[in-house]
């Protein structure tokens, strides 16, 4: 069995657990096992949808998120003899996986880019040293693996409603969650945008992020920001694009008065095509771009708010 975390928003799966599924059946295919989905949740979960991708699907309703419980529900799905897990790769996975491949003696590769299995091996290949080589690993059965986003083609439904198996999961020593604020998101995840429109520092005031919100509405994208943008508090710390922030891969990508240092690029540097904003005609970021513009930002952005809006028209 091939075990696959399918993550969701409470109302449908996330694009991220498509691409997990896709991976999940090459491993399966080559294991010459089935794929069974595991769909933990706080609450509200997208069932049907879900049991539309797999022959059987684990349920579990955990309440408020904490790495034990989440560990102990899919070490419970794993007592059928899973051979490997995957998972999409994310900040709360890092936080339970970890937990569920140790238990399982089991080796843990994360953020991969492919996968295969040949011979007991799992093989794999990540990106490593700011995304400037590309490492292969490789580990024996059983494995818990990840899958780094917008790396690998989404998954296409069964055509048939697989078996709902819900999870009893025993009571695990936790923490106590004592408050919890859910940030607010307004328009599309900056993580499965298909056009991403990203500020940085040379945007100047956090006021000028306006532009950058109705330039992302016009195209039907998601805003990002650099890291100085971010710890300057000029914008909340979910739309950080790069090393220590989120990885996308768009499209098309949108950088405005972003210099383009490497920790930024790591973040970036897969989009499709990127056309970069800066007055400064040396900045790196032109060195990354399909198409730049030297000039103000103040002064482009507006001229480019305007141009979508007559194309739209």
């Amino acid at each position: 069995m091939v075990l696959v975390v399918l993550d969701h928003d409470g109302s449908k799966l996330r694009k991220a657990s498509l691409e997990a599924l896709t991976r999940a059946r090459q491993l399966a295919e080559a294991l010459g096992e089935k794929v069974a989905g595991v769909l933990l949740a706080e609450g509200p979960a997208p069932v049907e949808e879900a049991r539309g991708y797999v022959e059987v699907l684990y349920v579990a309703e955990l309440g408020p998120y904490t790495a034990e419980k989440w560990a102990a529900a899919l070490l419970e799905a794993a007592k059928g003899g899973a051979k490997a897990i995957v998972a999409p790769s994310s900040r709360q996975s890092r936080t339970y996986l970890g937990r569920v491949a140790y238990a399982l003696k089991a080796g843990l590769l994360e953020d991969t880019l492919e996968s295969a299995a040949e011979g007991g091996m799992v093989h794999a290949t990540r990106y490593a040293y700011l995304n400037r080589v590309t490492q292969r690993q490789r580990a024996p059965l059983p494995v818990v693996l990840t899958v780094k986003p917008n790396t690998t083609p989404l998954a296409e439904p069964l055509g048939t409603q697989g078996e709902v198996v819900p999870l009893a999961v025993p009571p695990v020593p936790t923490v106590e969650i004592l408050e919890r604020v859910q940030e607010e998101r307004k328009g599309v995840s900056l993580a499965e945008a298909n056009v991403v429109v990203t500020g940085g520092r040379g945007m100047g005031s956090p006021e000028a992020f306006k532009g950058v919100e109705e330039l992302a509405a016009l195209l039907g994208g998601a805003v990002g920001a650099t890291r100085a943008v971010v710890d300057a508090g000029w914008r909340p710390y979910a739309e950080q694009v790069g090393q220590t922030g989120k990885t996308v891969q768009p499209s098309l990508y949108i950088a405005l008065g972003v210099s383009g240092a490497v920790q930024h690029l790591a973040g970036m540097n897969k989009s499709k095509f990127i056309v970069a904003v800066n007055k400064d005609p040396e900045a790196p970021i032109f060195k990354h771009a399909d198409y730049g513009i030297v000039g103000d930002v103040h002064q482009v952005l507006p001229a480019l708010i305007q141009a979508v809006k007559r194309l739209k028209d």
